[in-house]
């Protein structure tokens, strides 16, 4: 019988090889072998390795037993009971030898250096959420990157839409928006996003990543919920877990994060006791990324060795308060005050009656990472007055301290 030989111009047959408990062998323990076996560990495979030296971090994997070394060169029978080989040395005649007993024993053999005379291609791998993308073009295999590059980058980040259509439990994803910006959403966080049946939104989430949504996607304004006897939060809870016991896949879209000063915890409560699962990711807090947005750093060598987030929705004459604004005025870091733009005034009376220096420096920066951003610069004295004259409305971050003196104004 003629020994096949494989034409380059028909195109590759394109699977997925189960390896779980599988014998494969590699030969040669070089850069190529440090790429590939990782991969074949992670699918479960029995590899043995066949070189007599290997990089650091292939001896580093032979050493905590992820692989089998066999120190030294390539002999004939060494593919032997292989379901795989991957033959990469340095050695023209070895890569020869090992491809043609590969080509005997009837295994799937992939050859470094020379594609065409290899019974299997390795592409251009990448996953997602479960998903393994694998990408052949032929002999160009920056292509092959180029393209897998921008399947999994479109997976990760929510523009390339691949929803699941296997029935599915009822769950909830409770996402941190960032502070306005949609380019500062998680990844992950874009990816759920579009993988949702229904969005509930805060007004301060990141509302031009709704425009991506597909026409199937139900948005509801979470600050137009009816609720008629319940709080509005207990409207919001409701109608997460109703969405979610309809089999809904569910995104509560909040702005920064859900666990600073967005009530996420009293949603994932919620949910918990009504035994809908629900995951949580964390978004970028305005505390850090609008104050960063605007040109001030929050802490500095030098300047400030802490930085204070604190909510400035209560007053601090108001008996609900839980602030201690006396300790506050004695820190010498900086001081972030959010939801604080009505209660201001009061808030510097304070700090300033509490021993902090009138002449301290503040920043408002409002809409900040939006295209809306503005920054207007006062002291601690002259905030109250600042505010109504330039017409700060929130949502807005205030930054007090020596950090706001520190950088370029942006």
């Amino acid at each position: 019988m003629a020994e096949h030989v494989p034409h380059a111009e028909h195109p590759a047959y394109p699977v997925g090889l189960r390896l779980a408990g599988r014998r494969v062998v590699v030969i040669g323990g070089g850069q190529v072998a440090q790429r590939r076996l990782p991969a074949l560990v992670a699918a479960g495979a029995d590899v043995t390795l066949i070189s007599p030296s290997a990089t650091p971090s292939v001896e580093a994997m032979a050493e905590s037993g992820e692989i089998t070394w066999t120190r030294r060169r390539y002999e004939d029978g060494d593919i032997a009971d292989a379901w795989y080989a991957l033959v990469a040395t340095g050695d023209a005649d070895a890569n020869a030898r090992a491809s043609a007993e590969a080509e005997r024993t009837k295994t799937w053999c992939v050859r470094s250096d020379d594609a065409d005379a290899a019974t299997a291609w390795t592409p251009a791998t990448g996953r997602s959420d479960g998903v393994t993308v694998a990408v052949l073009t032929g002999r160009d295999p920056r292509r092959s990157a180029a393209v897998r590059d921008a399947i999994v980058e479109g997976l990760r980040d929510g523009t390339l839409a691949a929803p699941h259509h296997r029935s599915r439990a009822p769950f909830v994803a409770l996402v941190g928006g960032g502070p306005g910006d949609p380019d500062l959403i998680t990844v992950r966080g874009r990816r759920l996003l579009a993988e949702a049946d229904v969005v509930i939104a805060d007004r301060l989430g990141p509302r031009d990543l709704l425009d991506e949504l597909p026409p199937h996607v139900e948005v509801i304004d979470a600050a137009k919920i009816p609720y008629g006897r319940f709080m509005a939060q207990e409207a919001i809870n409701n109608a997460l877990i109703e969405h979610a016991k309809a089999g809904k896949a569910v995104v509560r879209l909040k702005g920064g994060d859900p666990y600073v000063f967005g009530r996420g915890m009293e949603e994932a409560q919620a949910l918990a006791e009504a035994g809908i699962p629900y995951t949580v990711v964390p978004g970028i807090s305005s505390s850090i990324s609008v104050p960063s947005a605007a040109g001030i750093p929050v802490t500095h060598r030098g300047v400030a060795h802490e930085f204070t987030v604190v909510s400035g929705h209560v007053a601090p004459d108001d008996p609900r308060s839980l602030v201690d604004w006396k300790s506050l005025a004695r820190l010498r870091g900086t001081l972030v005050i959010l939801m604080g733009v009505d209660k201001i005034g009061a808030i510097a009376e304070a700090l300033i009656a509490h021993g902090k220096a009138p002449e301290t420096p503040l920043a408002l920066v409002q809409e900040g990472t939006t295209a809306a951003q503005r920054r207007v610069d006062a002291t601690l004295a002259t905030v109250a007055e600042t505010v109504r004259a330039e017409d700060v409305r929130p949502p807005a971050v205030i930054v007090i301290g020596d950090v706001v003196t520190v950088g370029p104004r942006k």
